[in-house]
């Protein structure tokens, strides 16, 4: 882990970042003080659909008609 003022934050970011995209962390000091941490980003997983099949259950009156009060909130009247 390497640590860093905030000068040499700012000039050498390009650097900064590229260790980073190599795994290192990175801490921002401000006067030696450490205020910050740079850390590489994890990809999020890729997505799968109906990943969640049987596992949210919705009851017959989910899809019964809204009550006209409820409907004319949603359509802005």
């Amino acid at each position: 882990m390497v640590t860093v003022n905030v000068h040499e934050a700012k000039t050498k970011l390009s650097r900064l970042l590229a260790q980073v995209e190599a795994g290192e962390d990175v801490i921002i000091a401000r006067s030696g003080t450490p205020v910050a941490r740079l850390e590489r980003l994890q990809k999020p997983g890729k997505r799968e659909f109906g990943s969640m099949k049987g596992q949210i259950k919705l009851g017959d009156e989910f899809f019964d008609p809204l009550p006209e009060e409820e409907l004319a909130y949603w359509e802005g009247r």
